[in-house]
């Protein structure tokens, strides 16, 4: 059992712009957020950005998308620098967006690539149910299961 403590998330700030639109870079070989999408995201009533960080260095990030109206909400992202892979961040991430969903929704929803493995491996572990699938979804033409977790 490891002795870390588990990886801190917070809600991201203007300060995080720059190490968010690096992180995109680095993970994403296409269908990335730009530095526009982030800024207004950060500064938005319908959105959520979420980073976890360790000693100032950005480890991952989580993007929410609520609409009005609505009790759905969407986690549009979810990533984890490859050098935090294995430590809980994509979990810790994963359970911060939870409970900022729960205070604005029923129900959390999200697209992952069919070939990600270790992404669904996650979301099945904690909770979520296939519930469709989406032909060519991503810009490199691969498709996208669709997920959903009822919130309690």
């Amino acid at each position: 059992m490891s002795t870390e403590p588990p990886p801190r998330v917070r809600r991201a700030a203007a300060v995080d712009e720059e190490a968010l639109c690096t992180l995109e870079q680095r993970v994403f070989c296409g269908d990335r957020l730009s530095r526009a999408q982030f800024r207004r995201h950060l500064d938005s009533d319908t959105a959520l950005v979420l980073v976890s960080t360790d000693h100032g260095k950005l480890l991952g990030d989580a993007v929410l998308f609520f609409r009005r109206g609505s009790t759905v909400v969407r986690l549009y992202s979810l990533v984890a620098a490859p050098e935090a892979r294995g430590r809980g961040v994509g979990r810790a991430l994963l359970a911060a967006a939870e409970r900022h969903a729960r205070r604005r929704g029923r129900e959390l929803r999200l697209e992952v690539r069919v070939d990600n493995t270790a992404a669904i491996a996650l979301y099945e572990s904690a909770g979520y149910q296939r519930f469709g699938q989406r032909a060519a979804y991503y810009e490199d033409g691969c498709d996208a299961w669709r997920y959903r977790k009822t919130l309690d």
